[in-house]
């Protein structure tokens, strides 16, 4: 049997610091569950020392999911660790995870220390967490750009002070394969109580590197890998969950390694993650890019009728994306047909879910002649994120012209179910939209981005508006589809101003800072 790579998930962690990120409790708790459907070994699931709301969120994960590890960030500081511990030990298996900057540039411009402080105050909080669980995780940030052999120093002693997880972290994605190579090399010969720990790698994309490096630590003496779900993370983000575990599964034969991995269900947690970080997927990212298993040359077709293999070197049936995925559905399609070809894209709605997009499927499919896959997705991820427990579009209407001032009128449903109607004029329809919800709502925040982009070809097809709106210091995103741009527009700001409010009510999480 071959020896397993331990999957360590970080995406409502160091996912949820991408800026302009930020999960609700409740969407929280829904990419947990996914995530211990996927398979993953160790969930990160926040910073709880960053905010009440984020703590909560903790205790929430750790209360509701049961069958994979629940670990809590926290910095080298004695409270933080006491607030980890209080989010995470109600967990089946609970985790600690302590870091501590050891790079000079950062010892000497963040930390204001100096190495011997650095170490002395690792170890005693190192110490401290183990005192409430034995399942420790320390991580030495910016261990790439530190003096390699300070960081044998500082593990060796963290090791002897009761950490089980020695993580080795490329925090500002710095490192080369080969360097990084030869630090896991280092790590190995230099620290003696080193099989006392289970070694890790945390792998940051800003040179594009980070799946790179992580395969090269696996190569190394890494069996536990820092991963998040579409490679979401701070600034260019992290190593990607499906890259890392697809590159170990079909490359067995190189690498001789396996995971826990269920990856027929990565597909379903990368669409779930993508519409509740309002972060959406690169066509040409791989695995689970739009573009990942569409074939557009001539040859490659033909080489795929005759044998799939001839150009895919993965079925995309194990990632948990469906053969044929062009189907086309139209307006003479029954809700049996629409659900079973929803599950078949992997989704499993709940009845109140189904009802709504298939509704929405109804409705698109008397504007178009064809409704194809990505327009059935746009939909649900339309659905998924409608919250009924605020407010809701009712009516849009909007006057136009090269001549007269664009005038919108509105009509919403508020959280309490009470209908408001108001109108405003704006410089565009658009802004004319805004201002009319702004006046309804009584909600006034920044629109600092705008974008639309067409879902499918052709002149009836479904635009895609994603927009970002900031308040008080923070950003909220929304998205939303429609025929009419100018409908997506206003769903995609309503959206954006629900989960404002929701984010803002008490015990919600907020965007976590720190770590790794």
């Amino acid at each position: 049997m071959a020896e397993k790579i331990y999957v360590f998930d970080t995406t409502l962690r160091d996912g949820e610091q991408s800026a302009g990120v930020a999960f609700t409790p409740h969407e929280k708790v829904e990419i947990a569950k996914q995530l211990e459907k996927l398979g993953v070994d160790i969930i990160e699931a926040g910073f709880p020392c960053s905010t009440p709301g984020d703590l909560e969120a903790v205790k929430g994960i750790a209360r509701e999911v049961r069958n994979t590890t629940i670990c809590a960030l926290a910095r080298a500081v004695a409270t933080d660790i006491d607030t980890a511990w209080e989010a995470v030990k109600e967990a089946a298996d609970p985790r600690i995870h302590v870091f501590i900057n050891t790079s000079d540039i950062q010892i000497a411009h963040q930390l204001k220390s100096d190495r011997e402080q650095v170490v002395t105050r690792a170890e005693a909080m190192v110490r401290h967490a183990a005192q409430y669980t034995s399942n420790v995780e320390f991580s030495p940030m910016d261990a790439t750009r530190a003096d390699a052999r300070f960081v044998y120093d500082i593990v060796r002693r963290c090791i002897d002070a009761g950490a089980t997880t020695i993580n080795i972290p490329d925090s500002v994605g710095y490192a080369i394969p080969e360097e990084l190579a030869k630090l896991f090399q280092g790590l190995f010969e230099q620290v003696p109580n080193i099989h006392k720990a289970r070694v890790s790698f945390h792998g940051q994309n800003d040179l594009g590197l980070c799946t790179a490096n992580t395969l090269t630590a696996i190569q190394n003496g890494a069996r536990q890998v820092e991963v998040t779900i579409n490679g979401i993370g701070e600034r260019a983000g992290n190593t990607s969950l499906e890259e890392v575990v697809m590159a170990i599964k079909t490359r067995k034969d190189y690498f001789g390694f396996e995971t826990s991995i269920n990856t027929k269900e990565i597909y379903r947690a990368s669409k779930l993650v993508e519409t509740y970080s309002g972060m959406p997927i690169q066509w040409n990212k791989a695995i689970v890019g739009k573009n990942a298993f569409r074939h557009g040359s001539g040859i490659h077709q033909d080489g795929i009728l005759k044998l799939r293999e001839t150009w895919e070197i993965m079925d995309p049936a194990e990632i948990g994306i469906p053969q044929g995925t062009q189907l086309v559905l139209g307006k003479l399609s029954g809700r049996h047909a629409f659900k079973k070809h929803m599950e078949e894209l992997g989704y499993e709605l709940t009845d109140e879910e189904l009802s709504r997009a298939f509704s929405s499927f109804k409705e698109l499919a008397d504007k178009k002649m064809e409704v194809d896959d990505r327009d059935l997705e746009a939909i649900v991820s339309d659905n998924l994120r409608n919250d009924e427990s605020g407010w809701r579009l009712d009516l849009v209407q909007v006057t136009a012209g090269d001549h007269s001032t664009p005038t919108a009128t509105l009509r919403l449903v508020d959280p309490q179910g009470n209908i408001r109607t108001d109108a405003a004029t704006g410089t565009g329809p658009v802004d004319a939209v805004y201002r009319a919800m702004n006046r309804i709502t009584g909600l006034a925040p920044e629109l600092t981005e705008f974008s639309v982009k067409s879902v499918t070809e052709g002149i009836d097809a479904q635009g895609e508006v994603t927009i970002r709106i900031e308040q008080d210091g923070r950003t909220y995103s929304g998205r939303a589809s429609d025929t009419d741009i100018i409908v997506s527009s206003a769903k995609a700001y309503i959206s954006a101003l629900n989960r404002m409010l929701a984010v803002n009510r008490p015990a919600a999480a907020t965007t976590a800072a720190g770590g790794n």
